[in-house]
């Protein structure tokens, strides 16, 4: 239901406004018209839901991963008809993530820009420090100059600090009578000087494609913008490695059995393989060390053809586990084989009490701060799949956010927080203290820390790469 709604951007009277009277098309109609096909990743559907941004539903801007001409693709896209494209700071985060990933795996960047600029109101928040707007300039020169292409197509108002966008891409389209490009639009021209100006006189196509030079293609229709972006694309010279057509196997259960299978609490722990049964091509597994340190699975399988090593939770993140955990990921990292973590955080086990208890709660320690370092160092792609808990430590050690996993998945079920609040602490009673006060804190408390962990708090602030459907997991 929250996709659906999403996928509306500002709703349908924003939607007539943007397609009919301003002759303009909906920006997912406009990834339609580049894309290959239908294969096509949406990356943080829900970034800015629910914040508070007045009524925004959401970023005001789409990004995602698909292909033109054959070609992988990022993709940034202003969304227009939410609040005229205007960026908001959840929108700038937006964008630099789609950049990181972009660097990170050498793909082309395509922006398509439609926006009223930065939201003044919240300045603060989106331009002086370092990864706030400007940062998505700086890594325009940084991709140019690692060879990455990037272009443009300026599809309604590119204002301010937006100017720059197309500016600095290796070659940019503008639409006649859509697309205009200027530091500061007509209003501010009739304050500043009193002359009147017409948007198509100071930043339209015709002078920026034939004056300025500011963009290198005219565009008389939409339409014929993207067939020109796709000619472009199909000359930049950037095609990587042919993909092997690979053969695989369906699991042997069902993908639509997991939504059964996720997680509601850790209150039992769920066997993992149960899970994996589902994931794996014809749901085989060779496992690695199965028999030591089993609340932590293990091993190689294979995903839609990838060989991928699995680390999955299976209990609590014991001593052995741990090692055996830092041992498969140094394999992984030396074989360079892409490792998968799939996230669901056991209850901590009681305090030490005694000096046996505390010294084996030390080892402990040191085993998951060995697995750790192994994550943090190895230098494979690392894709993590919240599929329940991710608590405290743990959530370091199976390569949470913090660990820079290549993408962060949750499934709707996932809980992301410190600790668990349905396995909080209770007061103890004493003559010292008001036990009413206290217990009305920890109620608050109890009830913002639920509240802040769910999987749609974290997405809507961009702490991972989307909220999926657990039977969609093999095609993610």
């Amino acid at each position: 239901e929250l996709l659906e709604m999403v996928s509306k951007g500002g709703g349908g009277n924003a939607i007539l406004r943007h397609t009919q009277r301003n002759k303009k098309v909906f920006v997912r109609e406009r990834l339609k018209m580049l894309l290959d096909d239908e294969s096509f990743l949406e990356l943080s559907p829900l970034a800015g839901l629910n914040m508070p941004y007045g009524d925004v539903p959401a970023a005001g801007c789409l990004t995602g991963i698909g292909k033109i001409c054959g070609v992988w693709c990022v993709f940034m896209a202003n969304d227009a008809t939410v609040k005229g494209g205007t960026i908001y700071p959840i929108g700038v985060k937006k964008q630099l993530r789609a950049q990181e990933i972009a660097m990170q795996n050498r793909l082309l960047s395509v922006y398509l820009v439609d926006s009223g600029g930065a939201f003044l109101p919240l300045q603060s928040e989106m331009f002086p420090d370092k990864f706030h707007g400007g940062r998505l300039f700086y890594n325009e020169a940084i991709m140019s100059a690692m060879k990455i292409p990037q272009v443009a197509v300026v599809c309604g108002s590119c204002v301010a600090g937006g100017a720059y966008v197309p500016t600095m891409a290796e070659e940019s389209v503008i639409i006649d009578k859509i697309g205009t490009l200027f530091l500061a639009g007509p209003p501010l021209v009739k304050a500043a000087t009193g002359e009147d100006v017409s948007p198509e006189d100071l930043g339209g196509a015709k002078l920026h494609s034939e004056v300025s030079g500011c963009c290198d293609h005219f565009a008389s229709s939409e339409e014929e913008a993207y067939e020109c972006i796709r000619n472009v694309i199909s000359t930049l010279n950037y095609e990587p490695l042919p993909e092997e057509v690979r053969e695989y196997d369906s699991p042997l259960y069902s993908s639509e059995e997991l939504s059964g299978l996720a997680p509601r609490s850790y209150n039992s722990t769920l066997p993992v393989k149960l899970i994996l049964s589902r994931l794996m091509d014809g749901s085989r597994f060779q496992e690695f060390k199965a028999g030591y340190g089993t609340t932590l699975v293990t091993g190689f399988g294979h995903v839609e053809g990838h060989l991928v090593g699995i680390v999955a939770s299976n209990g609590e993140l014991s001593h052995d586990a741990s090692l055996k955990g830092g041992h498969f990921v140094q394999l992984c990292s030396q074989r360079r084989v892409p490792i998968l973590f799939l996230q669901n955080t056991a209850p901590h086990a009681a305090e030490p009490t005694s000096i046996s208890q505390a010294e084996a709660h030390t080892n402990k320690l040191k085993a998951q701060a060995s697995m750790m370092s192994a994550v943090a160092c190895a230098a494979v792609p690392k894709i993590t799949i919240v599929i329940g808990g991710c608590y405290g430590s743990e959530s370091y050690v199976m390569c949470g956010r913090s660990f820079s996993p290549n993408f962060l998945f949750l499934w709707p079920n996932a809980r992301v927080a410190l600790v668990d609040s349905r396995h909080f602490f209770t007061i103890p009673k004493s003559e010292e203290n008001d036990c009413k006060t206290d217990e009305l804190e920890l109620k608050h408390l109890k009830k913002k820390l639920e509240e802040e962990s769910s999987a749609f708090y974290s997405s809507a602030r961009l702490w991972d790469d989307g909220v999926i459907l657990p039977q969609n997991t093999r095609k993610v």
